[in-house]
Parts: structure tokens; C-alpha cells; sequence
């Protein structure tokens, strides 16, 4: 006996919605863009909800939802290109004494807050987001995947799903399964840099490091700043194309291209992606501090490994950051 529309609508939401944090995860690391990941997952809740009626408990409701967002994401992938950091654009380091090139028209790869997917541990009863899982890193390496073998891998290693079971989502077999497992986890591996992101929590040396981080920048102490980073740091910022490579390189551009004296620039602490991340602010003509980029960093022992400094201020409103900061110690 199907359900009547109006159990759908008293049942529903009650037995879906504690699923709402891993499914954004989950699209988001499918599709690289908490943007279009939010649109995918309020497109798999109405998805779901038609079809709620038929809905008769063979699965999980969490299996059976992570099916509808799997499917709606392949779907969007087949209009939408991938979504790159500069890193992965295959430009090797730039000069920073060259000019900076921005580029608009690239769908660059966006950072995702831990609390919007439950990766900050607020809630020790929820089932939370891996952070290893939604690392810059390795959200950056499943961008040179095609759209299915991103699915099977994150079903297999993230979701852990059984190979037949990903076979029946994917209407394929499961030797298909297995070989697109095995050919995306060797191409993840070719391209997901070495350093890994402290994703554990961090130790009081690190800590340390993250205060002298903040302390450093803002009052662009350059001799400080290049002291921050190890011998093959990284540093890029979308949407400028360039990236560099080394704490000398590093604190050149920072030293000639950073419009910011000492004293006007002020961090404001936060985590994305699993990872330590900084809100950054820029004092204007008003003596204001507004937003300036927003900086998510890998840390390797207690030395920084890679920023990605992203500048899109309109993403400090929408993941709950101030729209101004008070001025630095």
C-alpha cells in the first residue's frame, strides 16, 4: 500500500533531513563547488521526496538518499567541466615578478567550511564528515576524474560501499566496478601532491606555528613570513593562474604584491576543508577592514606546506564570517 501525500510530507522530512550535512559532502566533493553542491542536494530532496511513496526500506534511508544525490550529481556533470586550482592547470611555477594573470571564466574549485558538512565535530552524536575526505588536496585530485570513476571511488574508499553495490547504482558489473576503482586510485595517486593536510588534531608546535602565522602577517614581518614555510612550499590563489613554489618566491610576491603595509592587514580564524584557515582582512581608505581572501593552509610538521589564498569576498558572508574585522592586536 503506497503513502498518502500528506504521510509523505509528515514522514519525510523527519527521516531525511539528519542526512542533509554528508550529502552537501558529498556532492561537494563530486562536484568541487559548495554552490552548486547546496543546488544538487535540494535537487535530491525533491527528487526523494516524489518518489518517498515508493520508497519500501530494502535500503537505508542514508543509502537510498546517497543514491538519489549520486545519480543528480552525474547528471549536472554531464553539462559542467571540471574545476581546477591553479596547480592543476599544468603551468609549471611561475615568477613572481611576472605580472598576475587572473582568469574569471575558469570554474575554479571553491573551499567548503567544516560546520556546513559536518566536519568540525560539533555534534559528537552525528555521523560527521571524514575531513582526510574533503581535504583541498584530494577534492583537487578527484577534479581529474571522470564523473563515474569519481563516483566509484568515492562510494568504494569514502563511503564504503560494497563493489556490487556501486554496480547496481551505476546499472554496470562489478568487474566494471573494480577496474574503474583500480584506475581512479592510480590516478589519484599520480596526481594528489605528497605533503598531506593536518587533518588530525593539531599539536601545541603547530598552534604555535598558526599564532606566528597570524602575527607575521599582520605586520607583514617578510623575514617572518618566509621562516613560516618549508623548502617546497606552495602558494596559489584563484582566479590568478600563476602559482609559486619555495619560501623565497613565496615571500617575494607577498613582499611586491600585496597592496597591504604593515599593520593593515588582520586574520581572523576559522577551518575548512579539515585544515587550519584564515579569513583575511584588508584595511581601506576608511581605516575599515574588509574582506581580502580567504586562506586555507596544509601544514607539514610544524612548518606550512601550501596555502590556496582564494579571492572571492563574497564567500566570507556566505560561510559565516564577518563582514569586517577589528584591527590587529
Amino acid at each position: 500500500m503506497t503513502m498518502t501525500q500528506n504521510q509523505v510530507g509528515e514522514d519525510f522530512p523527519r527521516l531525511a533531513d539528519p542526512f542533509r550535512r554528508e550529502l552537501l559532502a558529498h556532492c561537494y566533493r563530486m562536484l568541487g563547488s559548495v554552490h552548486d553542491a547546496e543546488d544538487l542536494v535540494q535537487e535530491t530532496y525533491l527528487r526523494a521526496w516524489r518518489a518517498y511513496d515508493k520508497f519500501e526500506g530494502r535500503s537505508s534511508m542514508r543509502t537510498w538518499l546517497h543514491r538519489i544525490a549520486t545519480n543528480t550529481c552525474l547528471d549536472a556533470l554531464e553539462s559542467r567541466g571540471r574545476r581546477p586550482l591553479p596547480t592543476g592547470l599544468g603551468a609549471p611555477s611561475a615568477d613572481p615578478s611576472d605580472d598576475l594573470v587572473e582568469q574569471h571564466e575558469v570554474p575554479w574549485l571553491e573551499p567548503v567550511p567544516d560546520a556546513m558538512v559536518g566536519a568540525d565535530g560539533a555534534d559528537p552524536a552525528a555521523i560527521v564528515t571524514s575531513r582526510e575526505s574533503i581535504r583541498l588536496a584530494f577534492v583537487a585530485a578527484l577534479q581529474h576524474l571522470p564523473p563515474r570513476q569519481r563516483a566509484v571511488l568515492l562510494m568504494r574508499d569514502v563511503l564504503r560501499w560494497k563493489a556490487a553495490e556501486v554496480a547496481e547504482l551505476l546499472d554496470t558489473t562489478t568487474a566494471s566496478v573494480n577496474s574503474a576503482l583500480q584506475r581512479a586510485r592510480a590516478q589519484i595517486e599520480k596526481v594528489a601532491p605528497s605533503e598531506e593536510a593536518a587533518t588530525a588534531p593539531l599539536t601545541e608546535e603547530q598552534r604555535a606555528l598558526l599564532d606566528r602565522y597570524v602575527a607575521a602577517f599582520e605586520v607583514k614581518d617578510m623575514d617572518a613570513i618566509v621562516q613560516l614555510f618549508t623548502e617546497e612550499a606552495v602558494w596559489e590563489m584563484p582566479p590568478f593562474t600563476g602559482w609559486y613554489r619555495g619560501p623565497q618566491d613565496i615571500g617575494t610576491l607577498i613582499a611586491t604584491r600585496c597592496p597591504a603595509g604593515p599593520g593593515e592587514l588582520a586574520l581572523i580564524r576559522t577551518t575548512m576543508n579539515g585544515q587550519p584557515a584564515f579569513g583575511m582582512y584588508m584595511k581601506d581608505e576608511d581605516g575599515v577592514f574588509r574582506p581580502f581572501n580567504l586562506m586555507v593552509l596544509s601544514l607539514r610538521g610544524a612548518r606550512v606546506s601550501h596555502v590556496v589564498a582564494f579571492f572571492e569576498t563574497r564567500l566570507f558572508k556566505e560561510f559565516g564570517l564577518p563582514e569586517t574585522a577589528p584591527p590587529p592586536a
